[in-house]
């Protein structure tokens, strides 16, 4: 070698400088530090020279790593400033993708901006060479200030190759690392932070001021159905929609991805953390709207748990957990909804999930059981229906209604299977009605929003009764106002059109207690109403009950919609709903739910058209329609006395 040192000498120190770099980069020393050293080692060897490497972001940003001759106002200067064809000598390089020499940078355009910060320190020209990746990109820039109005010499150039060689491979490892750290902390699909970011994020949150900070725990409901229904690429895109939506709407508070369909958002904002019920409904508003997902159009659906950071919580995992108390009474009680920690939250979810392990051992050990209660024509009181309700008896024998464990419904499991089994039960009984030559109309089973997300509703129901041999128009599914469109669920409403297409019927139960309305009959139309109770207890003569069941009864016979009157106690209801065109009813006045056996008797007896209890199932003949039960005689009991049959008929 030649030039500014004798070859041996200089040969020994360029490699030794090279040697040290290497040593830097290969033991992880940080890129700030690396650039450092190498400046320094290149003006030690070149003394009169200013020595600079800046890194370039994928954005065309500039940041300076390493600059020890020039001043902390030029590296400040030009921190964040995009590259251009006029950006100084190293901007200009990374701009034009080559060599840029500037001999004389006080006269020289495209040091116009940045000259008043170098020509102090003596420095009249520079040269800057773009550093490239291995995909060719620019990433980064090595610069030479001279003294001198001068190009660089040869030996100059030699120098600056051997240290491209070097920058260029402490920035692929830092990268590397940088792409490594990010990999590690960002949720590759949404790009939003993920869980290990989160829990980082949450360690280090202050819980000193109570009150400072809130946690929402967010859950897709439906991501399971747009995956089997339209495949993971459209469920993929659904929570990339999802992750951006929650992630305007929280600004500036930060949103996680914690993994599958759930996100988690820190609220630090004081109106945020003020009101959880507000900042929850504007993500759930924000989740509710339609999205493009490969060509389907398809509404997100989301269930949000929260909990501030309160007086007597221990540290934020605590809160943690209690935002998941949270999430997890909100999927159980009604998905779509957000539910706030209170401190009996974990009672009662406790308690749930009591429920739904008794339940499931009644499953297993066949204590689930179906009792029947009437459906009665009121000017006649001739049974024309039966309503199947599940009951649950203990091991002591003791019969349970099913509202004392209606919570295990929402145990998708657990609801599916006792919808199996009184699908099951039903079926066996309706046949042996019908192999008797009872005139049966039909059995109303109620139906919990698990089975309309299983997908398989139809089927199961197809398959209980086919192997009975039970023809479909002898069941009616019944379908509570809070799971048909209480929860604005679109899931139900295309299942309920889809189970009406292959020509079930569907009545809507405990219509008026706050959910649905007429106008939801338009767009999802059922053929049975049942007038909730409520309605009918109030029943007076002027009542404005009257009126709204009138009301009611008009618009349902437009809409060729059949009604049933429930919970009717006394005559003077029977004759009220009677005298104002109510043709249906049911309720304790007429009989309670009651064991099959009861059951069948009550449609022996009282079935319209029905045939005398001495005539054998053989007479194909039908017998005189029974015009009331008082024509019976006085009261007739059944024999286990589980139904009265009044002595007096309404009218």
């Amino acid at each position: 070698m030649t030039g500014i040192f004798p070859r041996e000498k200089g040969s020994d120190l360029l490699l030794r400088f090279q040697n040290t770099i290497l040593e830097m980069i290969a033991t992880g020393v940080s890129l700030d530090a690396t650039a450092q050293q190498l400046c320094r080692e290149i003006e030690r060897l070149l003394p009169d020279v200013a020595c600079s490497v800046l890194r370039v972001e994928p954005s065309g940003l500039l940041f300076p790593l390493a600059a020890p001759r020039l001043t902390e106002q030029f590296a400040e200067l030009i921190t964040g400033t995009m590259i251009g064809p006029n950006i100084g000598s190293c901007g200009s390089a990374a701009y034009l993708r080559e060599s840029v020499i500037v001999t004389d940078i006080e006269n020289d355009r495209r040091w116009a901006a940045f000259k008043d910060h170098v020509l102090p320190s003596g420095y009249r020209a520079c040269w800057s060479v773009p550093i490239f990746n291995a995909d060719n990109h620019v990433f980064g820039t090595f610069g030479l200030y001279f003294k001198q109005k001068r190009v660089p010499s040869a030996r100059e150039e030699e120098l600056v190759s051997a240290c491209i060689h070097l920058c260029a491979i402490a920035l692929e490892q830092h990268h590397r690392m940088l792409e490594r750290e990010r990999r590690a902390s960002i949720d590759a699909l949404t790009d939003l932070p993920n869980r290990a970011s989160f829990d980082s994020a949450l360690s280090r949150l202050p819980c000193d001021e109570p009150g400072a900070w809130a946690l929402l725990v967010v859950d897709l409901d439906n991501l399971k159905t747009i995956n089997d229904t339209f495949g993971h690429q459209a469920g993929d895109e659904l929570l990339q929609s999802v992750a951006q939506r929650i992630r305007r709407n929280v600004q500036p508070d930060h949103a996680f991805r914690l993994g599958g369909d759930e996100f988690a958002v820190i609220l630090q904002e004081t109106g945020a953390v003020a009101d959880l019920d507000a900042t929850a409904s504007r993500i759930l508003d924000a989740l509710g709207g339609v999205t493009s997902c490969s060509g389907h159009m398809i509404q997100p659906r989301a269930t949000i748990g929260g909990a501030a950071f309160c007086p007597g919580d221990h540290d934020a995992e605590m809160v943690h957990r209690h935002a998941d108390f949270a999430l997890y009474h909100a999927k159980e009680t009604g998905r779509g909804g957000f539910v706030r920690y209170w401190p009996g939250i974990g009672t009662a979810i406790k308690k749930r999930i009591e429920v739904i392990q008794d339940v499931d051992s009644a499953l297993h050990e066949d204590r689930i059981e179906v009792y029947y209660q009437p459906v009665i024509r009121l000017d006649t009181r001739e049974v024309v229906a039966m309503e199947a309700l599940c009951r649950l008896r203990q091991p002591e024998g003791n019969i349970v209604s099913a509202g004392a464990f209606h919570q295990a419904t929402t145990d998708v499991n657990v609801a599916a299977k006792l919808t199996q089994r009184m699908l099951a039960l039903a079926a066996a009984d309706v046949r042996s009605w019908l192999d008797a030559g009872i005139p049966f109309q039909h059995v109303a089973i109620n139906i919990s929003a698990a089975d309309f997300h299983s997908g398989t509703l139809f089927d199961r129901i197809q398959s209980a009764f086919g192997r009975e041999k039970v023809p479909l128009k002898h069941i009616v599914l019944e379908v509570t106002e809070s799971v048909y469109l209480g929860q604005n669920d679109p899931v139900v409403a295309q299942e309920i059109k889809s189970l009406r297409a292959h020509g079930l019927r569907i009545a809507l139960d405990d219509f008026g207690t706050g959910f649905a309305s007429l106008t939801h009959l338009l767009t999802v139309p059922v053929d049975i109403i049942k007038i909730d109770r409520s309605f009918v207890s109030q029943l007076r003569v002027d009542d404005r009950s009257i009126a709204i069941i009138e009301g009611l009864l008009d618009i349902a016979r437009k809409l060729d919609i059949r009604v049933v009157a429930e919970g009717i106690e006394t005559e003077d209801q029977a004759h009220l709903l009677a005298k104002i065109g109510c043709t249906l009813g049911q309720g304790y006045l007429f009989s309670r739910a009651v064991r099959p056996a009861s059951a069948t008797t009550l449609l022996i007896n009282h079935a319209q058209h029905a045939v005398p209890a001495k005539a054998g199932p053989e007479n194909d003949i039908p017998g005189r329609p029974i015009t009331g039960w008082a024509k019976r005689g006085a009261r007739a009991v059944a024999k286990d006395n589980d139904f009265v049959i009044p002595a007096s008929r309404a009218g």
